[in-house]
């Protein structure tokens, strides 16, 4: 049996796509990526480092379609007799993944952060009650579909670039229309940044986001903000950060002037390590964070940002 993951490719691939591959490798079946849209042939072809045998791309099918995604992935695997499908858990796969469950009559795992479990089934491990717990979620059916919550796994290099086939997914006729579309800014997406820098009311205007930048740049970290610092237009929507917001996993995740209210550690907490810097002792953010600074934000990014600067510059 073979293995699809569904990679999404429209802004070229990123790590969520190695890693979605990686994590099929791991299962041990042959794997076999899908994807939609006019992606350069030879980018595509690195999906065989990290496992894939090959790749096929229906070039017809709107990207931006999830009805025709949808038909798309499951010609892929009627062709395949695939019996098991892997998403990165973003957007694309909470609007693809339920319809392709419903087409397939297969069982869905929503954000799964481990390896599945074969021992007297298939089960994986995800986050419940906003990440404040675990559960283990068994799937019963004899196809099954996968979304891996992103940074839940190391893309590992295997093998070398595999072959790219052009497919016909009988996708039909698109019924969306795209009239413009707006990228996000900045030059790390937020999803797969392994380094965060996060602020919130704390710096009690936009005008003061410098040093949050300035630390950002430093630490090749992507930035973000809580939800009433984009509500009020300091920072774009696409840098919240929370249950609200996008869900992030970073190796770190440094919060300056926010209190921590549990629907913003809903989108954070499965950071592997965070810091908060807070002139409030109380601040529920101490409560949940590896390290705690009681100070204020203006003395203390700063003095921090030149630390790394002298780090860096003693590290070239």
């Amino acid at each position: 049996m073979s293995t699809i993951v569904y990679i999404s490719s429209n802004n070229g691939l990123g790590k969520s796509a190695f890693e979605a591959v990686t994590y099929a490798k791991k299962m041990g079946e042959d794997v076999i990526a899908v994807t939609v849209g006019n992606a350069d042939s030879n980018v595509l072809a690195e999906l065989g480092q990290y496992g894939a045998t090959k790749v096929l791309v229906d070039r017809n099918a709107n990207s931006d379609d999830d009805q025709q995604i949808t038909k798309v992935i499951a010609s892929a695997v009627s062709s395949t007799s695939a019996n098991k499908v892997v998403f990165s858990h973003d957007l694309i796969a909470k609007a693809v993944a339920p319809r392709l469950s419903v087409r397939l009559k297969a069982g869905l795992v929503a954000g799964a952060i481990s390896l599945p479990s074969t021992d007297g089934g298939f089960s994986c491990k995800v986050n419940v009650f906003s990440g404040k717990a675990f559960g283990n979620v068994t799937v019963k059916t004899e196809n099954k579909i996968i979304s891996l919550l992103p940074n839940s796994i190391q893309p590992e290099i295997t093998g070398a670039n595999c072959s790219v086939e052009d497919f016909n997914g009988n996708a039909g006729d698109s019924k969306v229309k795209v009239l413009s579309t707006k990228k996000p800014e900045g030059e790390i997406s937020l999803p797969e940044a392994e380094l965060v820098v996060s602020a919130g009311r704390g710096l009690k205007g936009p005008e003061n986001w410098g040093m949050i930048e300035d630390l950002a740049k430093e630490l090749g970290a992507a930035t973000a903000c809580s939800r009433p610092v984009a509500d009020i237009g300091w920072r774009p929507h696409h840098e919240h950060v929370g249950q609200t917001g996008v869900a992030i996993r970073p190796n770190l995740y440094i919060a300056v002037g926010i209190s921590g209210a549990i629907q913003h550690l809903a989108g954070v907490n499965g950071s592997k390590v965070i810091v908060a810097i807070n002139t409030d002792a109380e601040a529920p953010f101490f409560k949940a964070a590896d390290y705690g600074v009681i100070g204020d934000a203006f003395d203390v990014v700063p003095k921090l940002v030149e630390a790394v600067k002298k780090f860096n510059a003693s590290n070239n």
